[in-house]
């Protein structure tokens, strides 16, 4: 089923470019999810139970340090503000979000009580227990305090958006939504909440949350066997705590995005379910940044849905990277492969003048991309954050012939046209015969020129005919050490 955007364009342009421009604050219970991987081959003799072989140990952020997590794999510049035990485990989870570019000058490391540890351990594919280390007292006054004043520092930097996620594990008290929400509400900052427990007072006046169906029953104490049901308590909650909107996430059914006067049913797009762990954050992290992108409720709505369609397909708590969203989207809204290849100069200049109608910026690049290798896929991915649509000419054999000798190029024309409209970041691929693209660049006139920065401006192809009519030029990092001719190189020395 075909994810329904209403603004697709500007759906794919904000996760290529917008995500990496913007800053969401998270607040929360901070966890490590451990996990240990085995194999099961045989009941223990001891007591009717599995033997796990051990053969691996991984840890992840979880609880608000996965949300984190998730919104700096999809490109976002990341706050993370909560506690940690000042223990091994705790360690071990500031290493992992520093390394994965979170920032953790708001972590508060404690002394008094350990990181909350969730260890899961797997034999094969299959969950078999779950071992939870966690002191659930409350946390000292003046350890609360110290946290809602670095989170006012922090909102004074106006973030794109503040998310709250509470697992009931004692951060989100009402002292600390209260006086966050206070905050973002007089700034304009947009305030989603992942909730937990039955009272959702502490939460009012929160632009949105994103209960499950067993929260929002607990919530409402009434039982939700209707989509009728679900409106009802949805609008209650709404009307009496002041959300602006909800989205109830429902598994297998999807989720409903529920507003003062309309709702809308959005089934899943999950193929393959092997695990829910940490699905509440993708959903939660992708909503929030793309409300923080500017896109509507609804095309957030969708892509946070279309995000954890991704993750339950994976096992163990794992995030939702940018590339993979992008590809989603690729399979989702893009043009088919086939129709992104311009066979005649006449089909392309149609398709580009339909483009500047809706006011989408357009750039050119070219090459002969015989064997596509890690540069090109690097560069062709940041030459698609410059524009809204991205042309890439492509060197017919004939030219790369003339231009590489007789031996290329290695790939047809056809292969390596085919290969480039695969790419979710290229929206058209059209050939050219000459040795230069200069004629192709004055019929198409695009707004952006681009090539690698192993080239200077003044020996950029077409790059005086762009500024001449109010172009620019853009030179790209490439990733050195990475060509064709270096891969066929090494392919005659193994032979």
């Amino acid at each position: 089923m075909k994810v329904q955007f209403k603004e697709p364009d500007k759906v794919i342009r904000s996760v290529r470019s917008l995500f990496q421009d913007t800053r969401i604050l998270v607040a929360g219970d901070i966890m490590l999810d451990r996990y240990l991987w085995g194999n099961v081959e045989r009941i223990s003799p001891e007591a009717p139970v599995p033997v796990v072989k051990l053969y691996r140990r991984s840890y992840m952020p979880g609880g608000a340090a996965n949300v984190a997590l998730n919104l700096s794999s999809l490109g976002f510049q990341v706050d993370l503000a909560g506690f940690v035990g000042n223990d091994r485990e705790g360690n071990i989870l500031v290493s992992e979000l520093v390394n994965r570019g979170v920032n953790v000058e708001n972590v508060i490391s404690l002394s008094d009580r350990p990181t909350i540890t969730k260890t899961r351990v797997i034999g094969g594919h299959q969950q078999m227990v779950r071992v939870d280390e966690e002191d659930l007292s409350p946390y000292d006054h003046s350890h609360i305090q110290k946290l809602i004043t670095d989170l006012e520092s922090c909102i004074e930097n106006r973030p794109g958006a503040v998310i709250l996620s509470d697992y009931g594990k004692g951060v989100v008290i009402p002292d600390l939504s209260q006086g966050v929400i206070s905050r973002c509400r007089n700034s304009g900052i947009p305030v989603l909440v992942d909730p937990k427990g039955a009272d959702f007072s502490k939460y009012k006046g929160a632009s949105a949350i994103t209960p499950n169906m067993k929260e929002l029953s607990g919530a409402v104490t009434v039982s939700l066997d209707s989509i009728d049901s679900i409106i009802d308590s949805g609008n209650i909650l709404m009307r009496e705590l002041g959300f602006d909107f909800l989205v109830v996430t429902r598994g297998e059914k999807g989720m409903i995005l529920l507003e003062r006067t309309s709702y809308l049913e959005i089934p899943t797009q999950a193929k393959d379910v092997f695990d829910v762990s940490g699905a509440g954050d993708t959903v939660i992290a992708t909503l929030a940044g793309a409300l923080a992108c500017g896109l509507s409720r609804e095309d957030s709505a969708r892509l946070s849905n279309l995000a954890a369609g991704i993750v339950v397909g994976k096992v163990g708590t794992a995030p939702v990277e940018k590339a993979e969203l992008l590809e989603a989207l690729s399979r989702e809204e893009e043009l088919p492969l086939q129709g992104k290849i311009y066979r005649g100069l006449s089909s392309l200049l149609s398709k580009v003048e339909k483009w500047r109608d809706e006011g989408k910026t357009i750039a050119f690049t070219n090459g002969c991309f015989d064997i596509i290798h890690s540069g090109h896929i690097m560069y062709l991915e940041r030459s698609g954050q410059e524009c809204d649509r991205l042309i890439v000419g492509v060197n017919s054999d004939d030219s790369v012939r003339r231009l590489k000798g007789s031996g290329r190029p290695v790939n047809s024309q056809e292969d390596r046209m085919s290969v480039l409209a695969a790419l979710s970041c290229v929206d058209g691929v059209v050939l050219f015969e000459e040795d230069t693209p200069l004629d192709l660049i004055e019929a198409i006139r695009p707004d952006v020129i681009i090539k690698g920065d192993d080239y200077t401006e003044e020996q950029v192809i077409g790059a005086t005919q762009v500024r001449s009519w109010g172009g620019r030029v853009v030179l790209v990092p490439v990733l050195h050490g990475r060509s064709t001719s270096g891969i066929i190189e090494r392919i005659r020395n193994a032979e």
